[in-house]
């Protein structure tokens, strides 16, 4: 029942005898607000969003990079891309490497260009759903059977175990799934660049600041008829819940041959039911959200650096990529100063380093080299250190620059 607003025309087939009645009801019943049905179906009361498990996890920090905002934690969405792209198939391309220690991956995403005329969730195809038809021709045929047995007890309560569910189904599904967010940043708002951060690993985000709300902002929207009170959600549990009872007295009056159509009927629900419960509900709703903004999986580039900080040097290098110089309205020193916050007087030195090399332009000589660095007051095991963090920032912009120029030969080949 969770899936149903996943598949398109999923809520048209639920009319089969389904088990677990009393537990949909139990869950969904405390989506309608009221006296009568929060006494009915105690409990907090949930939005359907929530109870239908499409909003409520947490996603990671997020750093803007031209702006400067920080939010601490973000929203549903943002949780759904950074599950994508730690459980994706696409192998990272590895950075160069001097040193290997913490390993971490970096993944960019552009986000592509969001119309927001309709920001409808376009729903999963009907072929995972056409396997309901399995349970409905077994309940129906298990409701004849028990007919034509003359065991009314057990033709009823398959019969009343098919309305319920296929009259619940209908009406739950029958709500519209888009996709809100923040549509209209400020005037003048700066480009939405920034990063994502995890324990080890970190997302850069390219694109207009409306696009980027879609990821940091952004969360899905489910709207039922019935809005606020939702009362035809309360009736629909009801009925699960008098089904169950009914069944409960009535099932065990039935004959032997009813009652093994009646528990044929269950298993085949069962069956279909375990299937559904199978699929990676998170993974559907990240195919979703992606075709629904235009986001495809191919074109978020993926990479693995050795060390933290070659992990650090080559999100800034790429931050600040194709950016005008001197550098105007982004700092690299803050953009560092979130993935090692470290302060001792090496970290520091090592900081202000890279930051020299980012902010020269296009052509001038990149300079890594530790003895080209003013290492006074430093001892040496500082200055052994020193040199080990300076040749990971060089393995970053090494790296760096194959990616640049592997960008640049796939442009102008498609140009050509």
């Amino acid at each position: 029942m969770a899936t149903v607003h996943l598949y398109k025309g999923r809520r048209w087939l639920g009319w089969y005898n389904s088990p677990g009645s009393y537990i949909i009801a139990k869950e969904f019943g405390r989506i309608s607000r009221s006296r009568f049905w929060s006494g009915l179906f105690p409990g907090s009361n949930h939005p359907p969003v929530v109870a239908f498990k499409l909003d409520g996890k947490t996603g990671p920090k997020y750093v803007a990079s031209h702006s400067g905002t920080v939010m601490q934690q973000t929203g549903h969405l943002a949780h759904l891309l950074t599950q994508g792209t730690d459980n994706s198939d696409v192998v990272p391309t590895p950075l160069p490497a001097s040193r290997h220690a913490t390993i971490s991956r970096i993944s960019i995403v552009t986000v592509p260009e969001i119309t927001y005329d309709n920001l409808h969730v376009q729903t999963m195809s009907i072929h995972h759903a056409v396997l309901a038809s399995f349970p409905i021709l077994v309940s129906i045929c298990t409701c004849i059977f028990s007919a034509l047995f003359a065991d009314w007890y057990c033709f009823a309560m398959i019969f009343l175990g098919i309305i319920s569910g296929g009259v619940t189904c209908f009406v739950i599904g029958s709500g519209d799934l888009d996709i809100d967010t923040v549509k209209t940043p400020a005037k003048g708002s700066p480009a939405g660049d920034g990063i994502l951060l995890m324990k080890n690993d970190v997302i850069i985000l390219k694109g207009k600041e409306k696009d980027v709300n879609v990821i940091t902002k952004g969360k899905f929207l489910l709207k039922l008829k019935g809005e606020p009170k939702y009362t035809a959600i309360g009736l629909c549990s009801l009925l699960l819940e008098v089904q169950f009872l009914l069944q409960l007295l009535l099932i065990p009056q039935g004959s032997l041959i009813g009652q093994t159509m009646f528990l044929t009927s269950i298993i085949a629900s069962w069956a279909y039911n375990s299937f559904l419960a199978s699929l990676d509900e998170e993974k559907l709703q990240r195919k979703l959200f992606c075709d629904t903004i235009g986001l495809r999986q191919l074109t978020v580039l993926s990479f693995e650096a050795s060390t933290r900080t070659s992990m650090a040097a080559f999100t800034c290098f790429v931050l600040c990529k194709d950016l005008p110089r001197p550098l105007q309205g982004i700092k690299p020193m803050n953009i560092l100063l979130e993935l090692v916050p470290n302060e001792t007087p090496v970290w520091q030195k090592w900081r202000e380093q890279v930051v020299a090399q980012v902010k020269k332009k296009e052509g001038e000589m990149i300079d890594f080299q530790s003895e080209n660095v003013d290492m006074s007051g430093f001892d040496e095991h500082d200055k052994a250190l020193l040199k080990d963090l300076l040749q990971d920032a060089k393995d970053a912009y090494d790296g760096y620059i194959q990616m640049s120029d592997e960008q640049r030969s796939l442009k102008n080949a498609k140009s050509s």
